[in-house]
């Protein structure tokens, strides 16, 4: 029996975050360059966004480029940009077709004017889209975000708008670019890593995290049917105990 068929429809994580990791790795072990693993990874994020469509899943948020990213030698950073509008170009007309919508999250003003161009022309295609919201997170960390937001809350005290007892979790919430997503209730990171490496840290407070040693340009959607039968087999207390939670 395939794990689709196990899957509890009933009790699906409504936003699954991803670490796509192990791209540059799967390609030194077959002898190629980075290069041909980032390229290869297109073929999963595709693979991933049909099977979250296939079995209901609302967000699928995407960790595609982080703001360390850009301490990587140029030629990479040159070849990932390349990619991104080639892909994106490419993608458009299709996520359209299949009802999924596009957003991004992230400093998106450090970009190449090209990158944000087709970024903008792709999300305004599929504004009206009612299935998967696919969310990249491009030239994102969660330290850069929290940075921003507080600025933002800073401004709204200066100019009298918020009083500064008023803030709570929910305010800070509000000035975060995830601010109209749910938090993410299912974290996968494959690549082998044990880590969250700055990805959306205020939203996952309560994530349940699955690890994999398999790297991205081989993960498919088995793989992530795998992950979430994982999940619904966690029991989830947000600081209850187990019998106030069956109670329920």
């Amino acid at each position: 029996m395939d794990s689709k068929s196990l899957i509890d429809k009933d009790h699906l994580p409504r936003h699954i975050a991803i670490i796509m990791d192990g791209n540059g790795r799967w390609a030194k072990e077959k002898g190629s360059d980075r290069i041909h693993g980032h390229y290869e990874g297109v073929v999963s994020v595709r693979d991933i966004v049909e099977g979250c469509s296939q079995i209901g899943i609302d967000y699928l948020t995407l960790y595609a480029f982080s703001t360390e990213n850009w301490n990587r030698p140029q030629y990479e950073i040159d070849a990932l940009m390349e990619l991104l509008v080639s892909t994106i170009r490419k993608e458009a007309d299709d996520l359209k077709k299949n009802n999924v919508r596009l957003r991004v999250i992230g400093d998106l003003a450090a970009l190449p004017l090209v990158c944000q161009r087709e970024m903008k022309e792709a999300m305004e295609l599929t504004a009206a889209c009612t299935g998967v919201k696919l969310i990249l997170a491009l030239s994102y960390s969660s330290k850069w975000e929290l940075t921003e937001a507080v600025k933002k809350i800073v401004g709204q005290v200066q100019s009298g708008n918020l009083n500064p007892e008023h803030i709570t979790a929910a305010t800070i919430h509000q000035y975060l670019d995830t601010a109209e997503f749910p938090d993410p209730e299912l974290m996968i990171r494959t690549g082998g890593e044990r880590r969250i490496s700055n990805f959306l840290l205020y939203q996952m407070a309560y994530t349940e995290l699955y690890f994999t040693d398999i790297h991205w340009p081989d993960f498919r959607t088995p793989n992530l049917y795998d992950a979430i039968l994982d999940y619904q087999q966690r029991e989830r207390r947000f600081g209850k105990i187990s019998e106030q939670v069956s109670a329920k």
